[in-house]
């Protein structure tokens, strides 16, 4: 475990506050869950819940469909990384932090289509491919990911309304996974 040399106090209702340095580094945002965890040496430890990484081998499948039946290249983050993909790379997706652009695509909550002569959007800053169609995953109102089809540039500037319909449908089907 790192050291940051800041010390916080608890108050009289049990909260403490987690610096603002800290939260920024770790992409911690206002209303995000947390996961808090004792060891046996008496840490408290703090992780980012994420409720798609809970899903991720049944989002791992749905992408491996997807992409069998549909040919299409195909990811599924949380809000900070990749937790399943198709099509692409193991390597270079799985549990890569999402590019600011992509963050960006996930916090407009609508379908994002690539649009000829646009600035192509890459979902992690070190891949070749562009984000051709992203929907978030929208589950109780909130966001806790986003399903995407990628590809190459040039494949990138033709329309596929199918592949758009089938990017939304996925992203209803694993929002409500959640629900309930």
């Amino acid at each position: 475990m790192k050291a940051t040399g800041i010390v916080r106090r608890i108050d009289d209702l049990g909260r403490v506050v987690i610096p603002k340095e800290i939260r920024r580094t770790m992409r911690i945002r206002e209303g995000d869950p947390l996961e808090i965890y004792t060891d046996r040496d008496g840490e408290v430890i703090f992780k980012k819940y994420s409720p798609i990484g809970e899903l991720s081998a049944f989002a791992s499948q749905y992408a491996e469909t997807l992409n069998k039946t549909c040919q299409m290249s195909v990811i599924v983050s949380d809000r900070d990384t990749i937790v399943a993909c198709a099509g692409v790379s193991k390597k270079e997706y799985l549990d890569k932090k999402l590019s600011d652009d992509f963050e960006a695509v996930i916090d407009s909550r609508v379908l994002y289509s690539h649009k000829v002569g646009a600035q192509a959007i890459n979902a992690v800053d070190t891949t070749p491919h562009v984000v051709k169609y992203a929907m978030p995953i929208i589950t109780e109102g909130d966001i806790i990911g986003c399903i995407a089809s990628l590809s190459s540039i040039d494949e990138a500037q033709t329309e596929n309304p199918t592949e758009a319909k089938l990017i939304q449908t996925a992203a209803s089907f694993l929002g409500r996974q959640f629900e309930g």
